[in-house]
């Protein structure tokens, strides 16, 4: 089964057993989430079943597995002629959680 997830303002495409990096939540650790997807589908893409906006019955159940911050992404400003050279980095946090079950 594959579903249409939204988590941090973003939508992402999950089916069961996948590990992935969503904007960081609150939940501790071995915390379980559930999530109303905005659509359902199997493998072959036969059996489609849209939201409006959401699957009515239908829940993916998440587990948290860590707290984290992505690599570092160096943010370079530069003005020529006026020696004006500024390197900020950034790492930005996530939870790390997993897709246990796609019920419809």
């Amino acid at each position: 089964m594959l579903a249409v997830i939204q988590a941090g303002g973003k939508q992402y495409l999950v089916k069961e057993g996948q590990e992935l990096h969503i904007e960081l939540l609150e939940q501790e650790p071995g915390a379980t989430l559930d999530f109303q997807p905005f659509l359902v589908t199997d493998e072959e893409g036969t059996d489609v079943k849209v939201g409006t906006p959401e699957v009515k019955g239908a829940m993916v159940t998440a587990t948290v597995l860590e707290h984290g911050k992505e690599k570092k992404v160096s943010v370079i400003k530069y003005k020529p002629k006026v020696r004006y050279r500024r390197n900020v980095g950034h790492r930005q946090p996530f939870t790390k959680i997993k897709i246990e079950k796609i019920t419809v």
